[in-house]
């Protein structure tokens, strides 16, 4: 059965380039970046120089480029990091969204339980945050805001630099997860105005087990993790190489293909729409259509069904019903109801996400294979 993936936003899978930098380092050039001889010397260099390719992709400087094991760890040292530094008794308060990622809400939801206090701004029917939300939401102990760049589940894309500028005004630190955007469209920090910016490696054609975290100059961060002072004493624990290697080549290769590689994504997506649609009907319902979105991802709701019966018959096309961390779970994703969309309506929801590799054809064979499916349950 030859395998058709459109799941990109769960994971992606090593490009073959990145493969190709990552392997010296997981033979010849083993050295420890913090040993002084030939060897360590070598992947010192190798460190630094990935660091300046993630902050490439960024518009940052590289001393502003932590790297970590993941997403999760770069959303837990931002958000604890920037809480617990100020301690409860200088103020404890953060807003997150009602759509963010897990590794955003578990950590917020940990503070909360010791003691500080959380504050959630819901979205519109688009899945959008309002600023003049955040602005209603903030108060004299505001620490910091964490709103995600681009949602895992629709795509739909939030409106950092005016969230910013509100946060600005007041002087409160805005963190974005920018898992899903990096690689896809621009993240670059200026523009955005973010103070603290979340990659996951294995989301941009890196390995799993990598991530990077965007600091801005002089925004203070208590570590989560302690030893030896790695990372600028931001994240202790000898660093990985081969993987932050790969996640250096990762980021180049998305810089210089973005203009491009946007482009035929968006046209791929909107092929895979317009041919669902077409063969479906009106009764086919796309997820903050009417939002910007990432150029891959199709959040669809098919009329009658539930999605994971749906793809159940397609054994052979790798997709999800929403984020891969709920994709086992039949309950309405807290996206989806934080858009109002209805729990009949959620049920049907398929996501499907494209990627670097994603061909004219699998988008025909996608789409001819869902009809099929949607067709034989109706």
């Amino acid at each position: 059965m030859r395998q058709l993936y459109l799941d990109y936003n769960a994971t992606t899978p090593i490009a073959p380039s990145v493969k190709e930098a990552m392997l010296p380092f997981l033979a010849e050039h083993f050295g420890n970046p913090s040993s002084t001889h030939a060897l360590g010397r070598a992947a010192h260099e190798a460190v630094e120089d990935a660091r300046g390719q993630v902050a490439g992709l960024l518009g940052a400087d590289a001393d502003e480029i932590v790297f970590t094991s993941g997403g999760t760890e770069s959303n837990n040292l931002a958000i604890k990091g920037a809480l617990l530094l100020q301690g409860r008794c200088a103020g404890g308060h953060v807003i997150m969204s009602a759509v963010e990622h897990p590794s955003v809400a578990a950590p917020v939801r940990f503070l909360e339980r010791i003691g500080y206090d959380v504050s959630i701004v819901g979205v519109t029917g688009q899945g959008v945050v309002q600023p003049n939300a955040i602005r209603s939401l903030l108060r004299a102990d505001t620490v910091l805001v964490s709103i995600m760049h681009a949602n895992n589940e629709t795509g739909a894309i939030q409106p950092l630099k005016a969230i910013a500028e509100i946060c600005h005004e007041r002087h409160v630190l805005l963190h974005t997860d920018a898992a899903q955007s990096a690689g896809k469209i621009r993240t670059m920090v200026d523009e955005l105005d973010v103070d603290l910016l979340t990659i996951a490696g294995h989301k941009v054609y890196a390995p799993k087990g990598i991530g990077a975290l965007y600091i801005r100059r002089g925004v203070p961060l208590e570590p989560i993790m302690h030893g030896a002072g790695h990372e600028a004493g931001l994240r202790a624990g000898t660093e990985n190489v081969p993987h932050i290697v790969g996640l250096g080549r990762a980021c180049s290769l998305a810089a210089k293909s973005l203009d491009e590689s946007q482009q035929r994504l968006q046209k791929l997506r909107d092929a895979l729409w317009n041919l669902l649609q077409a063969g479906i009907g009106d009764d086919l319902k796309l997820n903050a259509q009417h939002s910007p979105r990432l150029p891959n991802t199709l959040s669809v709701n098919f009329p009658g069904v539930v999605g994971h019966d749906l793809l159940d018959r397609i054994p052979e096309l790798c997709a999800s019903t929403g984020s891969a961390c709920h994709s086992e779970s039949a309950a309405v994703s807290p996206t989806l109801a934080a858009m109002g969309i209805s729990p009949e309506q959620a049920r049907g929801t398929v996501r499907l996400s494209l990627g670097w590799f994603t061909t004219d054809d699998e988008i025909e064979r996608a789409a001819s294979l869902l009809m099929g499916a949607w067709e034989a349950l109706k």
